[in-house]
């Protein structure tokens, strides 16, 4: 269980107002919704529980949880970040991972520790989420499930701007994934980079055909 200092150091780095920038990124929920993939609270929570069994949240989850032991080593913080990228496919979802990164360490610096010099660069938020998490003692299992949940609060967020889903419709898929969004945690925690691996291909495709789609709100 988190000490109250470092729940409440989570709590701000994961929350939605800390400067990352994320609200401007869909990670190609934009193009399904303008496909009509996603124009339900139930599709959305296919969508979105398919990335978390077989897509980018899976990945990121496990990536971060490497980072977060490896929080001590440059070298294999390196490493992890090199591995990272290049599983990305769309051009757009390695720029928002790499700039959302450098932002999260950005602002983090509020926060001194000398774990921001063992970064590498650019780094990738989930990296940069977990090593920073570990340096300032922010148990691995609670950095998992903030990180994921708020994953999953973005992604709502968009379909509640798009779609439109309507609020409640919303907080209903956000309570339906919360298990699935538990099990992760607990199998990321667990889990080494020889166990990443995903099939989610309508998400990669929808990622790099997001550049081609006609109007566009967001950047990714």
């Amino acid at each position: 269980m988190s000490r109250p200092t470092s729940l409440q150091r989570l709590l701000t780095f994961l929350s939605p107002a800390f400067p990352v920038g994320g609200f401007a990124w869909s990670q190609g929920l934009e193009t399904a919704i303008a496909d009509g993939r996603v124009g339900t609270a139930a599709q959305l929570n296919d969508w979105l529980g398919g990335s978390l069994a077989h897509g980018g949240m899976r990945t990121d989850a496990i990536l971060l949880a490497q980072a977060h032991r490896a929080n001590t080593d440059a070298d294999q913080l390196s490493k992890i970040t090199e591995f990272g990228l290049a599983l990305i496919a769309a051009s757009e979802r390695h720029l928002e991972s790499t700039l959302t990164g450098e932002a999260f360490a950005l602002a983090a610096r509020a926060w001194p520790s000398d774990i921001y010099a063992r970064l590498p660069q650019p780094c990738p938020y989930p990296v940069a989420v977990g090593a920073i998490a570990a340096a300032h003692d922010i148990p691995l299992g609670d950095t998992l499930l903030a990180f994921l949940t708020a994953a999953v609060h973005a992604q709502v967020s968009v379909a509640v701007r798009l779609v439109p889903l309507g609020q409640t419709a919303g907080l209903q898929v956000v309570a339906a994934l919360e298990p699935a969004v538990a099990a992760l945690a607990e199998a990321a925690a667990r889990a080494s980079l020889d166990d990443i691996g995903g099939i989610a291909y309508a998400a990669d495709i929808a990622q790099m055909r997001h550049e081609t789609i006609g109007t566009r709100v967001f950047r990714s």
